[in-house]
């Protein structure tokens, strides 16, 4: 029955994919859940930790990190809704027989250790995608994935089946937790089948991809799931990124686009004014892409056998009339009517407030080492629309994903900044310029500016993707 132990339950739920000409689906932007979700499934590098099943302690890595989700899920009750998958397991390994042995430590360090945690990522997210990797390294089925699952603070009810326990208790926990007796002896057939190489079991496999997406997707009734991501999304976008200089915004962003390897497709950005045709003709400024670079992605990416290309932007917009919205033209260059991606025809909006009131300018911000030292920080400049007098705060708030603690529970950390005005950098175009200094090893950065009794804010800003375009500076501490 140990095998039994490392599998499990029920579905998933919402999101808003919608075709683009293509067969690969795309979503609305921003949605900052689904461009993550996609972008460590297909392009992680957490999957490289599992890579050809790998042994460790008489047992597999992927084992190890199949039975925690398991454990981890065993705390829903089916009648109550309470319970599920929510890292609750963080706080739970003291309990005995019932996660016994050192795997379920060593499996949360792996998840620790690679930073995957965000402010809207959490680590039962993480445990869930692990799973997806551990079953198709050992030759198992590809799990469609979801995300959004809410990490618990506490522990759950003791409900995990322990060895000693007869067979009608097993049965009485497991329908507790939403399977009948029939679908428990299918987890136990899972638990064997898993990594097999004997294709007459491909019916088998289906069904155990089945079983254990339902173990992924049980999540208390509160939360609501995405739709199961079963393939990359296609035309993906980086969040624009903004500076102010001389009179104008330079804008910075790239669009992902899966194509075969027979096509070589010319991808051209367009966008309008604020005003609507005050600068821009009325089919819109445009510029080509910078560069288009290959992508790497992971073992399950490249099953899907399509080729991602990074197409980059450097856009120069005149900051009087501004901009509203941009989209771009793809031209396979092969006779086909060019396809144009507009975020389902709203185009990519970028409104005035707060995302040209308020933003991390990247051009001022840049990267520090410190020489005597050989450590790195990042000093961030903030623009803020107003001047030095209206401006009453402004803040960061740091999110680090790396726990130093020896043992779990293993939980990201979070300080608030205060910035100050930044000398070096004098008002300019009605924006003044506060600056304040983040460590490395931070993700994700959270800034707010009172302006005249106005709050604006933006929320989750990728630290490590602006990083590759800053500039950085060498100084003795």
């Amino acid at each position: 029955m140990s095998q039994l132990f490392q599998f499990l339950v029920i579905s998933s739920t919402l999101a808003g994919y919608y075709a683009q000409s293509v067969s690969n689906p795309t979503f609305q932007w921003p949605n900052t859940l689904l461009k993550y979700a996609d972008k460590q499934l297909f392009e992680g590098q957490l999957s490289e930790l599992v890579s050809g099943c790998p042994p460790r302690e008489n047992t597999t890595i992927p084992a190890q990190w199949v039975r925690l989700a398991y454990h981890d899920m065993a705390t829903y009750d089916v009648s109550t809704g309470a319970g599920g998958l929510d890292a609750s397991i963080q706080y739970e390994l003291n309990r005995g027989a019932q996660n016994i042995g050192e795997g379920m430590p060593q499996t949360l360090s792996d998840f620790n250790s690679d930073a995957l945690v965000t402010p809207f990522f959490g680590m039962a997210d993480v445990i869930a995608l692990g799973t997806v990797f551990a079953v198709s390294s050992c030759g198992g089925p590809f799990i469609p994935y979801s995300a959004g699952r809410v990490d618990a603070t506490e522990g759950g009810p003791a409900t995990v089946p322990e060895p000693q326990q007869d067979l009608a208790t097993h049965i009485q926990l497991f329908q507790q937790q939403g399977f009948n007796q029939t679908e428990m002896i299918g987890l136990v057939a899972c638990g064997h089948t898993l990594g097999a190489s004997d294709k007459r079991i491909s019916l088998r496999f289906e069904t155990c991809g089945t079983l254990l997406q339902r173990m992924l997707n049980t999540v208390p009734s509160t939360v609501s799931l995405t739709d199961p991501i079963t393939e990359p999304f296609n035309y993906v976008i980086n969040d624009p990124l903004l500076s102010y200089q001389n009179t104008t915004f330079i804008l910075l962003t790239a669009l992902r686009v899966l194509h075969p390897t027979d096509t070589s497709p010319t991808v051209t950005m367009f966008w309008v004014d604020q005003e609507g045709d005050s600068v821009c003709p009325s089919t819109g400024c445009s510029i080509p892409s910078s560069s288009s670079d290959p992508l790497a992605f992971n073992e399950i990416g490249i099953q899907v056998g399509v080729t991602p290309i990074r197409y980059s932007f450097k856009a120069t917009i005149d900051a009087t009339s501004s901009i509203s919205n941009f989209w771009f033209e793809v031209n396979n260059n092969d006779g086909s009517d060019p396809i144009i991606v507009d975020n389902g025809g709203t185009g990519f909006v970028l409104e005035q407030d707060p995302a040209l009131s308020l933003f991390v300018d990247i051009d001022r911000s840049e990267g520090v080492v410190l020489l005597d030292s050989n450590t790195e920080f990042f000093r961030i400049v903030v623009a803020v629309l107003g001047d030095a007098a209206s401006a009453s705060t402004a803040t960061l708030t740091a999110f680090t994903p790396i726990s130093t603690a020896t043992a779990p529970p293993f939980l990201p950390t979070t300080t608030l900044i205060n910035l100050i005005l930044d000398d070096s950098n004098p008002p300019e175009g009605g924006f003044i310029f506060f600056t304040g200094n983040v460590s490395n090893s931070v993700t994700y950065l959270d800034v707010s500016a009172t302006v005249d009794d106005t709050t604006y804010t933006v929320q989750n800003f990728d630290v490590n993707a602006a990083a590759q375009f800053l500039t950085f500076v060498e100084i003795s501490s």
